[in-house]
């Protein structure tokens, strides 16, 4: 029963992902739930921000027009 349940809501889940627009770069990485979830990863700020491309990366921060790109460090 348990694994039904499982296997039940993992599908559920790929088929709302598969919908939606959102999480584009960490669907590039993990297209596929079921081998996400068979992965064993230990995630920590570098990881999370790669994955998601939220955080201190010049595309994220671009989006928001910072300060001058040429006098900004962060963006060069």
């Amino acid at each position: 029963m348990k694994r039904e349940i499982e296997r039940t809501s993992v599908e559920k889940w790929q088929s709302v992902r598969n919908s939606t627009t959102k999480g584009n770069t960490t669907k590039e990485y993990f297209p596929m739930v079921a081998e996400r979830l068979n992965i064993k990863i230990s995630t920590n700020q570098y990881l999370t921000t790669m994955m998601t491309g939220h955080g201190n990366i010049k595309s994220y921060l671009y989006r928001f027009n910072p300060l001058n790109t040429e006098l900004n460090p962060i963006c060069q």
